[in-house]
Protein backbone atom coordinates (compact mmCIF):
# COMPACT_ATOMS: atom_id res chain seq x y z
CA UNK A 1 0.00 0.00 0.00
CA UNK A 2 2.53 2.38 0.79
CA UNK A 3 3.87 2.60 -3.26
CA UNK A 4 -0.02 2.38 -4.31
CA UNK A 5 0.49 6.13 -5.57
CA UNK A 6 4.08 5.50 -7.35
CA UNK A 7 2.19 2.75 -9.42
CA UNK A 8 -1.24 4.38 -10.06
CA UNK A 9 0.86 7.26 -11.23
CA UNK A 10 2.95 4.90 -13.28
CA UNK A 11 -0.47 2.97 -14.97
CA UNK A 12 -2.29 6.45 -15.38
CA UNK A 13 1.05 7.02 -18.12
CA UNK A 14 0.66 3.75 -19.98
CA UNK A 15 -3.38 4.85 -20.78
CA UNK A 16 -5.35 2.94 -18.96
CA UNK A 17 -9.02 4.47 -17.48
CA UNK A 18 -9.27 4.54 -13.74
CA UNK A 19 -11.55 1.27 -13.91
CA UNK A 20 -8.66 -0.34 -15.78
CA UNK A 21 -5.96 1.20 -13.22
CA UNK A 22 -8.32 0.20 -10.03
CA UNK A 23 -8.47 -3.48 -11.75
CA UNK A 24 -5.06 -3.94 -12.29
CA UNK A 25 -4.28 -2.51 -8.63
CA UNK A 26 -6.83 -5.36 -7.31
CA UNK A 27 -5.43 -7.81 -9.26
CA UNK A 28 -2.25 -7.45 -8.42
CA UNK A 29 -3.03 -6.99 -4.46
CA UNK A 30 -4.85 -9.73 -4.95
CA UNK A 31 -1.69 -11.94 -6.44
CA UNK A 32 0.37 -10.61 -3.73
CA UNK A 33 -2.33 -11.49 -1.17
CA UNK A 34 -2.52 -15.29 -2.28
CA UNK A 35 1.13 -16.09 -1.72
CA UNK A 36 2.54 -18.54 0.64
CA UNK A 37 4.92 -16.51 2.24
CA UNK A 38 6.42 -12.47 1.41
CA UNK A 39 9.78 -13.32 3.25
CA UNK A 40 11.09 -13.73 -0.19
CA UNK A 41 10.21 -10.17 -1.06
CA UNK A 42 13.92 -8.17 -0.73
CA UNK A 43 12.36 -4.93 -2.70
CA UNK A 44 8.17 -4.20 -1.75
CA UNK A 45 8.21 -2.10 -4.79
CA UNK A 46 9.94 -3.57 -6.95
CA UNK A 47 8.09 -6.51 -7.07
CA UNK A 48 5.02 -4.37 -6.82
CA UNK A 49 6.29 -2.52 -9.89
CA UNK A 50 6.92 -6.31 -11.70
CA UNK A 51 3.48 -7.77 -10.75
CA UNK A 52 1.23 -4.55 -11.59
CA UNK A 53 3.49 -4.72 -15.26
CA UNK A 54 3.09 -8.34 -15.82
CA UNK A 55 -0.81 -7.97 -15.38
CA UNK A 56 -0.89 -4.74 -17.36
CA UNK A 57 1.03 -6.53 -20.30
CA UNK A 58 -1.58 -9.37 -20.28
CA UNK A 59 -4.20 -6.76 -20.30
CA UNK A 60 -2.55 -5.26 -23.75
CA UNK A 61 -2.05 -8.18 -25.06
CA UNK A 62 -5.51 -9.14 -25.20
CA UNK A 63 -6.86 -5.96 -26.46
CA UNK A 64 -7.72 -6.17 -29.83
CA UNK A 65 -6.15 -2.44 -31.00
CA UNK A 66 -2.69 -2.40 -28.50
CA UNK A 67 -0.60 0.94 -28.91
CA UNK A 68 2.81 -0.50 -29.65
CA UNK A 69 4.37 2.81 -27.90
CA UNK A 70 2.81 1.74 -24.41
CA UNK A 71 3.44 -2.30 -24.98
CA UNK A 72 7.38 -0.71 -25.61
CA UNK A 73 7.89 1.60 -22.40
CA UNK A 74 6.39 -0.96 -20.24
CA UNK A 75 8.23 -3.69 -21.31
CA UNK A 76 11.20 -1.53 -21.09
CA UNK A 77 10.14 -0.35 -17.95
CA UNK A 78 13.03 -0.48 -14.88
CA UNK A 79 12.89 1.16 -11.49
CA UNK A 80 15.73 3.28 -11.60
CA UNK A 81 15.63 3.16 -7.58
CA UNK A 82 16.40 0.04 -7.33
CA UNK A 83 20.10 -0.79 -8.62
CA UNK A 84 20.95 -3.93 -10.72
CA UNK A 85 22.66 -6.78 -9.61
CA UNK A 86 25.63 -5.30 -11.27
CA UNK A 87 25.59 -2.09 -9.66
CA UNK A 88 25.01 -3.64 -5.84
CA UNK A 89 28.10 -6.27 -6.53
CA UNK A 90 30.22 -2.99 -8.10
CA UNK A 91 29.24 -1.32 -4.92
CA UNK A 92 29.96 -3.97 -2.26
CA UNK A 93 33.56 -4.14 -4.13
CA UNK A 94 34.02 -0.78 -3.56
CA UNK A 95 33.07 -0.12 -0.36
CA UNK A 96 35.35 -3.06 0.16
CA UNK A 97 38.18 -1.22 -1.01
CA UNK A 98 37.69 2.09 0.75
CA UNK A 99 37.48 -0.12 4.30
CA UNK A 100 40.63 -1.83 3.07
CA UNK A 101 42.05 1.98 2.39
CA UNK A 102 40.96 3.27 6.12
CA UNK A 103 42.01 0.24 7.50
CA UNK A 104 45.85 1.46 6.53
CA UNK A 105 45.24 4.96 8.09
CA UNK A 106 47.30 5.97 11.17
CA UNK A 107 45.37 4.79 14.34
CA UNK A 108 44.34 8.15 15.18
CA UNK A 109 43.30 9.47 11.88
CA UNK A 110 41.52 5.95 11.39
CA UNK A 111 38.87 6.08 14.38
CA UNK A 112 37.97 9.85 13.43
CA UNK A 113 37.61 9.15 9.69
CA UNK A 114 34.85 5.73 10.90
CA UNK A 115 33.63 7.25 13.38
CA UNK A 116 32.69 10.68 10.50
CA UNK A 117 31.94 9.11 7.46
CA UNK A 118 30.84 5.62 8.59
CA UNK A 119 29.20 6.10 11.96
CA UNK A 120 28.08 9.57 11.23
CA UNK A 121 29.07 11.14 14.22
CA UNK A 122 29.64 14.66 14.31
CA UNK A 123 32.80 16.83 14.63
CA UNK A 124 31.42 18.16 18.32
CA UNK A 125 30.33 14.71 18.87
CA UNK A 126 33.68 13.40 18.31
CA UNK A 127 36.43 15.94 19.57
CA UNK A 128 33.87 15.34 23.12
CA UNK A 129 34.21 11.79 22.73
CA UNK A 130 38.33 12.25 21.96
CA UNK A 131 39.04 15.05 23.89
CA UNK A 132 40.48 16.91 21.44
CA UNK A 133 39.67 20.01 19.75
CA UNK A 134 37.28 20.32 16.59
CA UNK A 135 39.25 22.07 14.45
CA UNK A 136 41.63 18.74 15.27
CA UNK A 137 38.87 16.68 14.01
CA UNK A 138 38.36 18.58 11.14
CA UNK A 139 42.20 18.21 10.13
CA UNK A 140 42.37 14.49 10.48
CA UNK A 141 39.26 14.13 8.65
CA UNK A 142 40.73 16.29 5.64
CA UNK A 143 43.49 14.42 6.33
CA UNK A 144 41.77 11.26 5.81
CA UNK A 145 39.92 11.74 3.01
CA UNK A 146 42.87 13.06 1.23
CA UNK A 147 44.63 9.64 1.26
CA UNK A 148 41.72 7.70 0.51
CA UNK A 149 41.05 9.67 -2.92
CA UNK A 150 45.13 9.55 -3.08
CA UNK A 151 44.74 5.27 -2.25
CA UNK A 152 41.69 4.86 -4.75
CA UNK A 153 43.36 6.86 -7.42
CA UNK A 154 46.54 5.27 -7.47
CA UNK A 155 44.93 1.81 -7.29
CA UNK A 156 42.94 2.66 -10.38
CA UNK A 157 45.87 3.71 -12.16
CA UNK A 158 47.78 0.43 -11.41
CA UNK A 159 45.19 -1.60 -12.35
CA UNK A 160 44.47 0.40 -15.43
CA UNK A 161 48.63 0.22 -16.24
CA UNK A 162 48.32 -3.63 -15.47
CA UNK A 163 45.69 -3.79 -17.89
CA UNK A 164 47.67 -2.16 -20.28
CA UNK A 165 50.57 -4.04 -19.87
CA UNK A 166 48.61 -6.96 -20.35
CA UNK A 167 47.07 -5.95 -23.86
CA UNK A 168 51.00 -5.00 -24.70
CA UNK A 169 52.81 -8.25 -23.80
CA UNK A 170 50.03 -10.01 -25.56
CA UNK A 171 50.44 -8.06 -29.24
CA UNK A 172 54.00 -8.92 -28.79
CA UNK A 173 53.28 -12.76 -28.56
Amino acid sequence: MPHEVRIRRWLARSRLSLEDIDEVMQEAYCRIAMLPSVDHIDQPLAYMFATARNLLLRRLKRQHVVVLEALSDIETWQDEATPSPEEQAASRISYERVLAIIGRLPERCRKIVELRKIEGWSQKEIAAHLGITEKAVEKQVWTGVRAIRDAWTQAETQSEYRMLGGERKEAQS
